[in-house]
């Protein structure tokens, strides 16, 4: 018994000696720091083209800038579903925030305005 209370005293003690982890320089280590590294807005930049350019959306050509972390993209689609698609992507490529100025084609709209109006909605049956 004593064996076992010696060994946890030791085992203990030598977890909360070891502390926070230490970067180089000997500094604590925050979680926040051990994540992966903030990119350039560069970086940023080509990684959303790089998204950009394996999905589906590479066919409208949309123009993308960074400026502090910011997407900002520009263009137009006959796809609705493209506009929220190149914002998904952007934020998943390391954007802070997107700005979205994507325009959606009018004819677009109509379709997705007839599609909608055409939605039946389900009848319940009750048993009487």
């Amino acid at each position: 018994m004593r064996l076992l209370c010696l060994l946890f005293a030791l085992v203990t003690s030598l977890l909360s000696a070891e502390g926070p982890p230490k970067a180089p320089d000997g500094k604590s280590v925050t979680a926040n720091a051990r994540q992966t590294p903030s990119l350039s807005d560069a970086g940023i930049e080509k990684a959303i083209r790089a998204r950009f350019a394996r999905s589906r959306i590479s066919a409208d050509n949309f123009q993308v800038k960074v400026q502090s972390g910011v997407a900002i993209l520009e263009g137009s689609t006959n796809v609705i579903q493209r506009k929220g698609t190149a914002t998904r992507l952007a934020k998943l490529a390391g954007a802070r925030a997107v700005q979205n100025n994507i325009r959606i084609s009018e004819a677009a709209r109509q379709k997705a305005a007839r599609q909608l109006s055409g939605v039946r909605r389900a009848t319940v049956k009750t048993e009487q």
